[in-house]
């Protein structure tokens, strides 16, 4: 009984310590939600790139036009080389993760689970979708997921239908796309992160380099105005050393980052299908006027040749 207690006493401080202790950037790409209205700002930006300061290719595939209540998928690929490794937050070399944001026009939502083909649902298997909010169903957010396995993120989509929803429309609409691999360099609450470059904050002589709490290192700068002290967190490392001179803004430690973040716009025509009713039969229209023509030439020149005979 007593060893039932204890056991049942131990996870509860674990699970207290657990959430009391979280950092914002375990959440991401998630935290965004908890500071931003949209995570796309009047200027274009995507927000993940305000902590996410390293920029990297990011690609988006979807069809150029689809038709209403249908499932497509868009595929939003952030490839990065998977023999690098990036800095923890212990400071220890880790695997990167991946994530995305997919920004669809209104009325596009996640397409259900019993929607998607075989091949859609093998695709998807192990990904795991979120809404950026509750009454904004047409932004998706993926991740983190283990990158070496992920490069390729696919969303399933499922169009509106203007029959059903009159605030839909027919026509060209813009998708907006961000993708990210790798920790950030700034925490949501603006503080750095260990996987970015550390500089000294005043100009002077480095006269002494100390080991500081959880395999920091305290740099001390003797300046104008007497001694200041940097701390660099693990991770980082110095490329500095004691008897150095130094300016203020100068680079205490490489730059950490393998990782980084990009966006895109794409483009999608939800396609109206009398219009392509009505194309259909222009074009056959069109195809049965060339007949016609090519079997009235042949009757003039069979005409023509009778007189001439």
């Amino acid at each position: 009984m007593r060893r039932s207690l204890s056991l049942l006493l131990g996870s509860l401080l674990l699970t207290v310590g657990l959430l009391v202790g979280a950092q914002p950037s375990w959440a991401y790409p998630f935290w965004a939600q908890q500071n931003y209205d949209s995570p796309r700002e009047a200027t274009g930006k995507i927000v993940c790139a305000n902590c996410h300061l390293a920029k990297k290719l990011t690609q988006v595939e979807v069809p150029q036009s689809v038709m209403p209540d249908t499932v497509f998928k868009a595929v939003v690929k952030v490839p990065y080389d998977t023999d690098v490794q990036q800095v923890g937050a212990d400071g220890n070399r880790t695997a990167l993760n991946v994530g995305a944001v997919v920004m669809l026009p209104d009325g596009y939502t996640l397409a259900p689970q019993d929607r998607l083909s075989d091949e859609l649902k093998e695709e998807t298997e192990g990904i795991y979708y979120t809404q950026y909010s509750d009454d904004q169903p047409n932004i998706l957010l993926v991740g983190p997921l283990p990158g070496d396995e992920h490069q390729e993120l696919v969303f399933p989509i499922l169009a509106p239908d203007p029959k059903t929803d009159s605030s839909i429309s027919y026509g060209k609409t813009q998708i907006h796309v961000g993708g990210n691999r790798g920790r950030g360099q700034v925490y949501p609450t603006g503080e750095k992160s260990n996987n970015t470059v550390y500089t000294a904050s005043v100009a002077g002589d480095i006269t002494a380099i100390t080991d500081g709490d959880a395999g920091a290192s305290v740099v001390t700068i003797a300046g104008a105005d007497g001694n200041v002290e940097e701390t660099i967190p693990a991770g980082p490392a110095l490329v500095v050393a004691v008897g150095d001179s130094i300016d203020a803004g100068e680079a205490l430690t490489d730059d950490p980052n393998v990782g980084g973040f990009g966006q895109m716009d794409a483009e999608v025509v939800l396609q109206n299908p009398v219009r392509l009713y009505g194309l259909l039969g222009f074009l056959a229209a069109v195809a049965i006027a060339q007949i016609m023509l090519v079997l009235k030439k042949k009757q003039i020149e069979k005409v023509q040749a009778a007189e001439g005979v």
